[in-house]
């Protein structure tokens, strides 16, 4: 079973939809090393998810 939580697409797509901080760029490139960090993706796929829903709510129109 594939989880799109555990997939690094979204990762990538959200590098190209804004521009991030330094830390939360080397945190989308590099991935998790600890539990901070894995906060930290957590609060950024959220982040993803609402501009992603906008982006295509815009398509749409």
């Amino acid at each position: 079973m594939s989880n799109k939580w555990n997939e690094k697409y979204w990762q990538k797509d959200f590098l190209n939809m804004k521009s991030h901080s330094p830390s939360d760029a080397k945190l989308l490139m590099g991935g998790v090393k600890g539990l901070k960090d894995a906060w930290r993706l957590g609060v950024l796929h959220v982040e993803y998810e609402r501009l992603k829903k906008i982006q295509e709510e815009q398509q749409q129109q």
